[in-house]
């Protein structure tokens, strides 16, 4: 038996990276697994290539198309794995974009774009959810995606630290609203994490003239891990799946880094 058996999930930004490596580790759990991402026929795949796995460990896995600034979209997510697996206990705020653009060179549009995703998109997650989990009766977690960036602005990426930060106002504002109903409100910060977002990041920094060559961001960012390597999403998921179970039960508001001894705070 895992972990998780008869606990059913929603993971936002699914189909690939971090939000993928999520639904996965929580499958391998005995999770009910809702894979929900933007991207239809990548997160149709994925929830397919992982039926197996869920079978195997006496779940569920079922997909769904969202945008998540849209609250009309979101509340059919959410009515959809609710059809599935009969309630929602666990929903992942993944969901994340990023642009960068040179500190004098951002504009309006890059900064509601990213803005839109990473702090909206996170809020009308965490609303829609909690009111069904309100709804149900019986509690629940809300788990929100930060970054190290949530801790500290880089210059070429200020509307992303910005919408992380708000990641953690949002996580805080909402453990404090919601704890009444039982629902806890947690998130995490992964620091340099090698997956496909990360090779969009290293090209569009080699665009505006902040890197110089294939990889060099990610090897200047990571030059000050103190465990020497950048993370892979597995490296994520031991806490994340935590974080989703009952032995974290007791913490809420909190953000936990997970980035290798990158940031102290």
């Amino acid at each position: 038996m895992g972990r998780l058996p008869g606990r059913s999930c929603i993971v936002t930004g699914a189909a690939r990276g971090i939000g993928r490596a999520i639904g996965e580790a929580l499958l391998r759990e005995g999770a009910d697994v809702c894979f929900a991402d933007i991207d239809a026929d990548k997160v149709g795949e994925v929830a397919a290539l992982n039926e197996a796995v869920a079978a195997a460990a006496g779940g569920k896995v079922t997909h769904v198309c969202v945008d998540v600034t849209d609250r009309v979209q979101v509340r059919a997510m959410i009515a959809h794995a609710v059809s599935v697996f009969g309630k929602i206990d666990v929903k992942f705020n993944n969901a994340g974009v990023n642009r960068p653009m040179n500190f004098l060179d951002i504009t309006e549009d890059n900064w509601n774009f990213i803005m839109g995703v990473n702090g909206l998109g996170c809020l009308i997650g965490m609303q829609e959810t909690a009111r069904q989990m309100i709804a149900q009766g019986t509690g629940g977690k809300i788990i929100n995606t930060a970054s190290i960036a949530s801790r500290q602005g880089f210059d070429n990426v200020a509307p992303y630290c910005a919408s992380k930060f708000a990641v953690v106002s949002l996580t805080q504002s909402g453990a404090r609203d919601l704890a009444k109903h039982n629902i806890t409100v947690t998130g995490f910060a992964p620091g340099v994490v090698a997956t496909e977002m990360w090779e969009q990041v290293d090209q569009d920094l080699m665009e505006i003239g902040a890197a110089e060559r294939p990889g060099q961001a990610m090897e200047d960012f990571a030059a000050g891990i103190l465990k020497g390597r950048v993370a892979t999403p597995r490296d994520i998921t031991g806490t994340t799946t935590f974080l989703a179970s009952a032995d974290s039960d007791y913490m809420t508001g909190q953000i936990v880094m997970i980035d290798g001894g990158m940031v102290l705070v």
